[in-house]
């Protein structure tokens, strides 16, 4: 099971209430690492469709159906 969420933190300090799913779990391993701003997650996210095949193959036919109008003098 995972959750993931992000908190705010005050006075230095962070609660964390689990979802109900986790009340017969005994122990969880905790991470704690700087939340990343909207724009960084998003280009986090690009890189990572840049080496996907299907995102690529997407890209490709994209590319493909519109060959010829990018060449149409507007």
């Amino acid at each position: 099971m995972t959750f993931e969420k992000t908190y705010v933190i005050k006075n230095n300090e962070l609660t964390i209430k689990l979802p109900k799913k986790f009340r017969s779990v005994k122990k969880v391993r905790v991470i704690i690492e700087e939340a990343e701003t909207e724009r960084s997650k998003k280009i986090q996210l690009l890189k990572k469709a840049s080496t996907d095949p299907l995102f690529n193959s997407d890209i490709e036919e994209i590319k493909n159906d519109f060959q010829y109008s990018d060449k149409e003098a507007i």
